[in-house]
């Protein structure tokens, strides 16, 4: 099964609220079933972007899902669109880069980013999603926080949000393991 594949079965396994159909159809509309996760750092490759989504979702449930507390629905949710903000947000490039072998220059493809809608990183992915399908507010906080530090340095709104809203942590510990242990050796691009 393609990333592509696993995606949308989870998607539709457990996404059922209102709008979510057509947040799915525009999704299709877009590169984010194509697009890279980043530039060079993790799923740099195409398919990386949805990749990511996947693998983020499987640790999530893996390490963090409690039946007692948790919906799958908020899971699947926080996961497979926390980056939903990469969507149309990167291109292909070439740069030339020296031969080793042939000491000779050649043009090599690398992403770069064409941030059409500079809005933020997380706040952008709920400002998308809340175009088509209503969030829970503890959804809207964990797609908004994911990035932790990486994304916004006040930490004390960060520590605000996380001891508010758990599935914040959640959302923001899988991000974190599946950039930084399981998705390494996916960049294709850039090395």
């Amino acid at each position: 099964m393609t990333a592509k594949e696993e995606f949308i079965k989870i998607y539709k396994e457990n996404i059922t609220r209102a709008g979510s159909e057509k947040l799915l159809e525009w999704i299709e509309t877009t590169d984010f079933f194509t697009a890279p996760a980043s530039t060079r750092y993790h799923c740099a490759c195409e398919n990386g972007l949805v990749m990511h989504s996947v693998s983020v979702y499987n640790t999530m449930v893996e390490k963090h899902f409690d039946e007692e507390t948790d919906n799958p629905e908020s899971f699947a949710i926080c996961a497979l669109l926390h980056d939903l903000c990469k969507a149309s947000f990167y291109k292909i490039s070439t740069r030339n880069v020296k031969n080793e072998e042939t000491g000779r220059w050649e043009k090599v493809p690398y992403y770069s980013v064409d941030d059409r809608f500079p809005f933020g990183h997380g706040e952008k992915s709920v400002f998308l999603i809340e175009r088509f399908m209503k969030l829970k507010l503890d959804e809207a906080m964990a797609i908004r926080w994911h990035m932790g530090e990486f994304g916004d340095k006040n930490s004390s709104t960060i520590s605000q949000a996380y001891n508010l809203y758990p599935l914040a942590v959640k959302l923001h510990l899988a991000d974190l393991e599946s950039t930084f242990l399981r998705e390494k050796g996916t960049s294709a691009v850039n090395k």
